[in-house]
């Protein structure tokens, strides 16, 4: 099947419409990002079978030919299931919950070089 993007007097003639979300990293730049899509299936006049992407609304490019970063511009990009970039913010934000309400102490510090009594 060909995508179509920017192809408008389709979108009420999809014969099917599946949901999709991605998570994106970009490589270049380390910015992160998730998104979903409504992908419809058409068929054209001559009986050619079609795909539209659909992101808030709007007809874009599919997200697998050539996804650019939306902070650089950047075109190395990480393509991933949903929910890893929510995941990863998550367990950062924990992280640095952690840090701000830890109250360190000097044995914390002096630890690592402590010798276990044998």
């Amino acid at each position: 099947m060909s995508e179509i993007a920017g192809q408008t007097g389709h979108r009420g003639t999809a014969t099917a419409v599946v949901h999709e979300s991605y998570a994106f990293a970009c490589m270049r730049c380390g910015h992160g990002w998730e998104q979903s899509y409504e992908i419809e299936h058409h068929t054209d006049a001559d009986g050619k079978e079609f795909v539209v992407y659909v992101a808030d609304g709007r007809i874009v490019p599919s997200p697998l030919s050539r996804p650019v970063c939306h902070n650089c511009d950047g075109h190395v990009v990480r393509i991933m299931r949903a929910g890893q970039v929510s995941s990863v913010r998550s367990a950062v934000g924990v992280a640095e919950q952690a840090k701000e309400h830890h109250h360190w102490h000097l044995s914390d510090l002096l630890h690592p070089f402590q010798r276990k009594a044998h």
